[in-house]
């Protein structure tokens, strides 16, 4: 089949290769085991050759999503796990080792803040800097130095990282630049496009974006030189050097950590996979509407969506995400309003602990995801009592104004 358009090719993926009967769709593989005829093939898949042997090293149903992730993101190889932080964990656990420095973005989702502290534990340093500036990454590197973290679009503060020139820092300093491209999905920036040589996404959110699966993907982009790479074990430095990384981090996070991605998640994914450019433009468009109703509101003291011009890295936005500032609003009400009784006055937002589903969702960020930081860390954030997580989803946009408008006049007395 000719290249087509991403829709197009993601839908159309799995029949690339002959399906038994004639299914448009990859059949879930639920066995735990995989019995060759011949026990000199069976050898050789577990020194190498491709094919399947225990299903905690992935199966056929996991291999065609990680198909259509790097067909997503354009990559040269994908590796899918359990959940997006079993992905991230498998990066740092398997690439970092004692007396490394990591350099991160200060504006990290929470869970991986407290992943961070666990690496801190095992002897690996880290420094968080403001990633909105590449000056602040580049004062950060030390000889030690491995590995930069970032994500596109921090949440729930939405700042927008210096992308572009911190992977140009990297790959001068030779250092692997990982993305976290969970926010923007490869819809609106795919991770080669910034010279990552990672990017991890959580495929619960927008790949998968009907709130019924858990997973995540780690996908090399083919940029890094792993050759070059001090961490990679002498066991994965087998044929080109391009996939040592990926296979490390597939040996270690799998085989040896047990992130297995199941069958029915893996393909509850891949079919919502199949509308995911439909529903980033919708959940798009319809978050620019309500932060645009939502700043001339007095009941808001202030909206965070890099759509809006006032927004400090609005203009990076527009150029790194064509055009689209993705589907996540930070929202803090006025002083007068207290934000449980907002919340328990929307009718059509569900009120809940996730992102980047077909529905709005809502929460109060100092009192859920950022909780265990503490206050002093939730200020230096700039994370407020009043300050709201929206995700924005694909409803009518009109009938998301309207419940924000009736939610705001009842609480303000109207």
């Amino acid at each position: 089949m000719k290249d087509k358009q991403l829709s197009t090719t993601i839908l159309h993926a799995d029949r690339r290769d002959r399906i038994e009967h004639g299914a448009i769709h990859k059949p879930m593989h639920v066995s735990t085991e995989y019995a060759y005829d011949d026990a000199r093939e069976l050898a050789a898949v577990f020194q190498g050759k491709p094919g399947y042997t225990y299903a905690r090293q992935g199966t056929p149903t996991t291999a065609a999503l990680e198909n259509k992730i790097s067909l997503l993101e354009q990559g040269k190889g994908t590796v899918t796990f359990a959940t997006g932080m079993a992905a991230l964990s498998a990066i740092f656990l398997t690439l970092l080792r004692k007396g490394d420095h990591l350099v991160s973005s200060s504006y990290i989702f929470g869970n991986t803040n407290s992943l961070l502290g666990t690496l801190a534990n095992f002897g690996v340093e880290i420094t968080f800097v403001d990633p909105t500036d590449v000056a602040g990454v580049r004062e950060a590197i030390r000889p030690e130095t491995r590995m930069v973290f970032v994500e596109t679009i921090a949440n729930p503060g939405t700042q927008i990282a210096d992308l572009e020139n911190i992977g140009l820092l990297c790959r001068e300093q030779g250092l692997v630049y990982v993305v976290d491209n969970t926010l923007t999905s490869p819809v609106l920036l795919k991770g080669k496009d910034v010279h990552a040589s990672l990017v991890m996404n959580s495929l619960s959110k927008y790949i998968c974006g009907h709130g019924n699966a858990l997973g995540g993907a780690v996908t090399n982009t083919g940029l890094y030189d792993w050759s070059a790479y001090a961490n990679i074990y002498d066991d994965y430095k087998k044929g080109s050097p391009d996939s040592w990384g990926l296979t490390q981090i597939k040996k270690k996070g799998l085989r040896d950590m047990g992130g297995t991605l199941s069958a029915e998640a893996a393909h509850k994914i891949a079919v919502g996979a199949e509308t995911l450019a439909l529903r980033m433009d919708q959940s798009c468009s319809n978050a620019l509407a309500l932060a645009t109703y939502l700043q001339s509101h007095p009941g808001i003291a202030s909206v965070r969506y890099p759509g809006l011009p006032g927004h400090p890295q609005h203009e990076r936005a527009a150029t790194l995400f064509n055009g689209r500032f993705g589907a996540l609003l930070g929202v803090e009400l006025i002083d007068g309003i207290d934000c449980f009784d907002f919340l328990n006055a929307l009718e059509v937002v569900i009120l809940a602990t996730h992102l980047g589903d077909s529905r709005t969702l809502s929460l109060p960020v100092a009192h859920t995801i950022y909780y265990e930081m503490g206050a002093q860390r939730r200020a230096q954030m700039g994370i407020g009592d009043n300050l709201l997580r929206i995700s924005v989803g694909i409803e009518d946009q009109q009938d998301l104004i309207d419940d924000f408008a009736q939610a705001l006049d009842r609480c303000m007395g109207k």
